[in-house]
């Protein structure tokens, strides 16, 4: 990779985006066999005609998009059904039209939202979110203290079961 690509690509995972200016209504796109976490930059190929008018309208919004999961990538055409609920707002930091008619879109995730309202279905779907807070593992309660020692130790007990029967 070239000195100036390291350089930009640096600049832009530096550029922080305010939470409170993110709009609480936004495109939404479906991503396959992918989720999109905080702080993640990823390059997305589109090329369903749904997601590249979510993307072109994303631009309205200050590049700002609401990105989440689909339940089966295998969908073609997926209805709110077959998407979460819960996934990133992230932000397009550069788009290029390719020829075939597809965007290449370098996106950065920015927060953890949810899904509030279905605002428009079609041509692309568009939803009223609610930003989440992450949570810092140093604020657990107790109860939760207790439910991860609980996994953690099931989790040991499977693994030396297995190791048993191997």
């Amino acid at each position: 990779m070239a000195e100036a690509d390291i350089d930009d690509l640096i600049e832009i995972i530096e550029k922080e985006s305010n939470i409170e200016d993110i709009p609480t209504c936004l495109p939404m796109m479906p991503v396959r066999d992918i989720v999109v976490f905080t702080d993640m930059l990823l390059p997305l190929f589109v090329g369903r005609k749904k997601s590249i008018k979510a993307i072109e309208e994303s631009i309205e919004y200050d590049r700002y998009i609401f990105l989440t999961a689909q339940k089966d990538a295998e969908l073609e055409k997926p209805t709110v059904e077959d998407v979460y609920t819960i996934g990133t707002v992230g932000r397009i930091q550069k788009m290029i039209k390719l020829p075939d008619g597809r965007i290449k879109a370098l996106v950065q995730g920015i927060t953890k939202a949810k899904v509030l309202e279905y605002v428009k279905t079609k041509p692309f779907f568009k939803v009223q979110i609610e930003c989440l807070k992450d949570t810092d593992s140093r604020e657990l309660n107790i109860e939760d203290e207790a439910l991860m020692r609980n996994v953690k130790e099931a989790s040991e007990k499977l693994l030396a079961l297995k190791g048993e029967f191997s």
